[in-house]
């Protein structure tokens, strides 16, 4: 027997083969069907996937053949692996001067006499291991059955690669999750504690004007009340923030049963409106099974906007709601300023704002649609948006049942 030799990159080799993360990995039915393949096309009663590590050679995929690993030194494949060409095949071992008294070659129980290995080549031309078929009495390979087996293992390769890139995609988003987590935790512990001292500006702010209200100018009065109205803006903007990272544990929430113009009579007065306004609910009433809490704040938001964002004497808002098997449908529009064409793709885009002001001059802050995108996803669901400047706006959305 003559030992098999280490290829000239062997170091570069195994640091490529250890890089891909599958040696020593449970069995999985992908490689296993590719085994199961390479038997019937070359009528082969074993195939192997093996892979060459510095000491030991270990078999991802089986087929006719209990073995998980061997000595290097023992390996067939390791002969494949030294070898130029990218294919090894023997007829005969027990003709093979390489092989003579070969240990696996003298087995008196299913000794290995024919063997044929074609090289797992990876895109920098590393040899990590073999797919290969074995037969304990002497046989042939066609160049047909041979070059079968190639398209096999540039298959093999391609699901090792596929298996680091998915490493590492998960790895990535694994740590995207735990950073967004820290910002989550950030922002809901900044946010809290931002409230407090501006409540205190808002009514220290009126405690200025009703106690030297007759020492103030009017520019002193007018910077007050610039001063509280910031001051109440940016609370909003805090309230935006916590309700947008809040919204997954939101869409968490039980399950209930209600009916939809009880919830939609409920959000109404939440709004206290006191504008002239007309607000058609759905014309059919039925009950809804979901995420109570999520959706009414979904709605809290639609309806919301239509209030604040429009420039009509009066304001007129169009609610509609049908359900299927497994999902509801709804529809909220308005008369109101509309969306830009070329804003609209960005409006559930996280602090994106369109530039319109409110009825009140007030300039929004790109949470509220990102928070109702959010929690509608995470309810299963889709939500589009379609708008005319000066004729209104119109959002749909679904939930699954």
């Amino acid at each position: 027997m003559i030992a098999p030799v280490l290829p000239h990159n062997e170091e570069q080799r195994l640091a490529a083969l250890r890089g891909y993360g599958v040696l020593y990995t449970e069995r999985e039915e992908e490689y296993d069907q590719i085994t199961d393949l390479a038997t019937h096309i070359t009528d082969m009663p074993i195939s192997l996937i093996s892979l060459v590590e510095e000491n030991d050679v270990w078999v991802k995929s089986t087929q006719g053949m209990d073995i998980c690993s061997t000595d290097r030194s023992n390996s067939f494949c390791s002969y494949a692996v030294e070898n130029t060409d990218d294919s090894f095949v023997v007829n005969n071992t027990k003709n093979h001067p390489k092989f003579k008294n070969h240990p696996f070659a003298i087995l008196e129980d299913d000794p290995v006499i024919f063997y044929a290995g074609v090289c797992l080549i990876d895109k920098n031309g590393y040899k990590l291991g073999t797919l290969c078929v074995i037969d304990s009495k002497p046989n042939k390979i066609s160049e047909k059955q041979l070059n079968g087996l190639k398209k096999l293992a540039k298959q093999i390769v391609k699901l090792i690669e596929l298996n680091k890139a998915n490493s590492v995609l998960k790895g990535i988003q694994l740590e995207l999750e735990k950073r967004n987590n820290e910002l989550k935790n950030f922002a809901g512990v900044v946010s809290h504690d931002m409230k407090m001292p501006l409540a205190n500006i808002i009514v220290t702010t009126d405690i200025l004007k009703a106690k030297y209200a007759s020492k103030l100018d009017q520019k002193a009065v007018d910077y007050l009340t610039y001063l509280k109205q910031s001051s109440f803006t940016l609370s909003d903007y805090i309230t935006g923030l916590l309700n947008h990272y809040e919204s997954d544990k939101l869409a968490e929430g039980d399950m209930e049963s209600f009916d939809i113009q009880h919830l939609l009579e409920e959000i109404i007065e939440l709004l206290n409106i006191n504008i002239d306004c007309e607000i058609n609910l759905p014309e059919e009433n039925f009950d809804l099974h979901c995420n109570r809490a999520a959706l009414e704040q979904i709605f809290l938001n639609l309806i919301g906007n239509s209030l604040k964002y429009s420039d009509k004497d009066k304001i007129v808002i169009d609610i509609e709601a049908t359900q299927m098997s497994d999902q509801y449908f709804f529809k909220v529009s308005d008369n109101g300023v509309g969306i830009p064409k070329d804003k609209q793709e960005d409006i559930f885009n996280l602090f994106s704002v369109v530039g319109n002001l409110d009825r009140n001059g007030q300039k929004g802050s790109g949470i509220g649609l990102s928070t109702v995108k959010k929690l509608v996803n995470n309810l299963g669901g889709v939500i589009s948006v379609a708008s005319e400047i000066e004729k209104g706006t119109t959002f749909e959305f679904s939930i699954k049942k």
